[in-house]
């Protein structure tokens, strides 16, 4: 009997995400669900393989807009993407309605109703939202309704505390820009435990099952196969195809370090969190503040020139 693969091993107690818009990288290691970005798909239709995608999107759309060839470029992927992994896809609703509460209820609809037209129920799609106070109101609406959604750009916990408040599927703490923001600011590596971007995810986790929420704490954004490792246990870690491929290259042994029952013990307080305090404990975050900012300014950004892509395919 061969050794099982650090991959392997995570699998039995992490569900393991595919963070790629590459449905070969996908094909290869299995994940159960997948997630996209704007960053992301911009990335993939640059590539001569996905460029089919992007001129059916411009084709089948002939007379739409560009807004709607987007989202229809994005549906293209999903259903790519269902077409290999078991479980679910997150499809991103644009990062520049990150403060428009209506907005984004309204487009969340329109892209489940577009996967709907290709026969996909909402079950499988999780609509991906910026974890403002605006993401996070318009994700309890939507919540609701049935539909289920990723907060991600979420670097705080206050942002983690009012997504479990409004009983939202899944959030998605960005492990590696913490970890970027701290080694800029301290001018010093992080490694392991001290990594602040896993004790970030660790309390987060750990806050969830000792209080009982039923909220998926997704890891995501990481920059080293370290920080994965420590995270063994989390509900799901979203992971990128090269930190696969290093984990499928290792049979040493992958200890658990999260569990609900190590949950349990920690020294934890309940905090109660209205809009104020929401906005006072971000203000007092500095990391939180700037990494939520910079976030929706790049994620916007590659919105625009995805959408300036489409132009010049018309």
């Amino acid at each position: 009997m061969s050794t099982p693969t650090q991959l392997e091993q995570l699998k039995q107690y992490t569900k393991v995400v595919a963070d790629t818009g590459d449905f070969e990288s996908m094909k290869a290691y299995e994940p159960h669900d997948a997630t996209t970005n704007p960053s992301l798909i911009l990335k993939a239709v640059q590539k001569d393989e996905y460029k089919p995608l992007l001129l059916k999107a411009v084709k089948d759309r002939a007379g739409a807009s560009t807004e709607e060839i987007t989202d229809y470029l994005l549906i293209l992927f999903g259903l790519e993407i269902l077409k290999i992994v078991p479980g679910r896809v997150s499809t991103e609703t644009d990062a520049r309605l990150s403060f428009d509460t209506a907005g984004t209820i309204a487009k969340a609809h329109t892209l489940i109703d577009l996967y709907a037209k290709h026969g996909i129920a909402k079950e499988r799609i999780l609509i991906k939202i910026a974890s403002t106070w605006e993401g996070i109101k318009a994700a309890e609406v939507l919540e609701k309704e049935g539909i289920r959604c990723n907060l991600t750009l979420l670097f705080a916990l206050p942002q983690a505390i009012a997504c479990a408040e409004g009983s939202i599927q899944l959030i998605s703490p960005f492990v590696g820009r913490i970890y970027d923001w701290y080694k800029k600011s301290e001018g010093k590596d992080f490694v392991g435990a001290e990594d602040p971007g896993v004790q970030s995810v660790k309390t987060i986790y750990n806050y969830y099952k000792k209080f009982g929420y039923k909220t998926e704490v997704m890891g995501a954004s990481f920059r080293n196969v370290g920080q994965i490792q420590e995270l063994a246990g989390c509900d799901l870690l979203t992971i990128s195809p090269n930190f696969l491929q290093e984990l499928k290259d290792s049979t040493k042994p992958l200890e658990r370090k999260l569990s609900p029952e190590i949950a349990q013990s920690s020294d934890l307080k309940k905090i109660a969190l209205d809009e104020k305090g929401f906005r006072l404990m971000m203000n007092e975050d500095a990391m939180g503040t700037e990494k939520l900012a910079e976030g929706i300014r790049l994620f916007a950004a590659d919105a625009v020139k995805l959408e300036k892509l489409i132009e010049q395919n018309r």
